[in-house]
């Protein structure tokens, strides 16, 4: 288990925020093998490469350590305004050693990685290429974390993700008694830090029928550091990035969201990446 440095940092979206590290062993998802796993349709971001901006974000100095247990339902999140949910707000802290996110609230769904075809290299290896997710160790304060690692290729589109769908097979989940999500993240040394959190919604996932311009989902820019920290994203702080996609929405519609994915776009990039203790926040 890797040993990791834990400082007591919350950043709070305003309008962006977004990441946490998750880890652990793999269960290979139904129907993995040759092709995609269960949901895992390439999120390609911007037609061309995307250049990524810095977060908007506040500090908050009271924000707790990641617990050894989970947070009790209705314990405040630093100075946030929002309160951790009762267990079943947990989405996935990796420690169950597989690559499932937990049952809670009629979830379940699967982690996965997704790339482009102009050179990017992945770990673990896109399901489309054959592969199944598996945790790493590592986490925040436990044994596993959510990683991915590679080089971003050169040329348009450029994409490197990891993600998960909240059920399977892949289908629009109800969130709308949450009030956003929040996790812990950090990059590796020799990682970019600019990261893309997106949460695909009906009217952005080609699966919700609606969009005509897809994958301009709702989320936030991110600039990871070395040091675990805490992000938290209210769905109404998540954007859409300017200029492509079709619909535009105002908001998120948190009653038919898709999952969550973590996304890498600049050119040539190292990037190692690191998610854990994903879960929704309550108001």
């Amino acid at each position: 288990m890797t040993t990791t440095t834990t400082k007591n940092t919350l950043l709070v979206g305003t309008l962006a925020v977004g990441a946490f590290a998750l880890g652990g062993c793999i269960k290979p998802p139904p129907g993995s093998g040759s092709g995609p796993p269960p949901g895992s349709a390439a999120s390609i971001g911007a037609p061309a490469a995307a250049a990524e901006a810095p977060p908007a974000a506040s500090s908050a100095p009271s924000a707790p350590s990641a617990p050894s247990a989970p947070a009790a339902a209705g314990a405040p999140i630093g100075n946030s305004g929002f309160k951790h949910c009762s267990a079943e707000g947990l989405i996935d802290d990796g420690e169950d050693g597989n690559n499932q996110n937990l049952p809670n609230d009629n979830r379940g769904g699967y982690w996965y990685t997704f790339r482009d075809k102009k050179g990017t290299t992945i770990e673990p290896v896109a399901g489309e290429d054959g592969g199944t997710f598996a945790m790493s160790e590592g986490g925040h304060g436990s044994q596993f974390a959510a990683r991915y690692h590679g080089k971003v290729g050169t040329g348009a589109p450029l994409f490197a993700g990891m993600g998960m769908n909240f059920v399977d097979p892949k289908a629009p989940y109800d969130a709308s008694k949450y009030a956003g999500i929040a996790f812990w993240a950090k990059k590796a040394e020799n990682s970019t830090g600019k990261v893309r959190l997106k949460v695909p919604d009906t009217n952005t996932d080609p699966e919700g029928g609606v969009c005509t311009e897809c994958f301009n989902d709702f989320g936030a820019d991110l600039n990871l550091t070395t040091d675990w920290k805490m992000y938290l994203f209210p769905f109404p702080t998540m954007k859409q990035m300017p200029g492509w996609g079709n619909p535009r929405k105002p908001h998120i519609t948190p009653g038919k969201i898709y999952g969550i994915q973590f996304q890498v776009n600049v050119p040539s990039a190292n990037y190692d990446i690191f998610i854990d203790d994903l879960t929704f926040i309550c108001k």
